[in-house]
């Protein structure tokens, strides 16, 4: 790498933590809470090639084209929306199936405030690339310690998986 492709790539990670809730997985895998329209061009600059969004469309901080604001900066777009008091199996088999279609590729996942996207990824993290329990958990919790319907949701998937 030349030092102006280092320079790039440390700013970027650097704006990347100003992203709400932002936690860097692996090298391959981030989340976070919602991102600005402008974050989304950091996140690029990083290196990422897909951005799976797991929040509502009606979430208070949603972007109404984000969409268009990821595909423009020439990144795939995955929309899963989680309802937060009902995530279901559905919801977290489809997220399963992004995830290992695209195991290739540098991913961003992103909800409202990570909270919804800790948890898929905790389960993910367990359940399709064997990381024990404790190991996910810690990133879980870095984020929040899931209400009760989300526990339930977690033992759930546990369960069936």
């Amino acid at each position: 790498m030349t030092h102006i492709s280092l320079a790039i790539q440390f700013m970027s990670n650097k704006n990347l933590q100003e992203i709400y809730n932002f936690l860097q997985l692996s090298d391959g895998i981030a989340t976070s809470g919602q991102p600005t329209a402008e974050q989304f061009a950091a996140i690029k600059a990083a290196g990422y090639q897909l951005i799976v969004n797991l929040a509502l469309p009606t979430s208070s901080n949603a972007l109404s084209n984000e969409k268009q604001i990821v595909e423009s900066q020439g990144m795939q777009y995955v929309h899963i929306p989680v309802v937060w008091e009902n995530p279901t199996l559905k919801d977290v088999t489809k997220f399963f199936g992004v995830m290992e279609t695209n195991a290739d590729k540098n991913i961003f996942v992103h909800c409202a405030a990570n909270m919804r996207v800790s948890a898929f990824m905790y389960l993910f993290r367990r359940i399709h690339q064997g990381l024990n329990a404790e190991a996910a958990k810690q990133d879980l919790e870095k984020i929040w310690l899931p209400n009760e319907v989300w526990q339930k949701f977690i033992q759930e998937v546990i369960n069936v998986y």
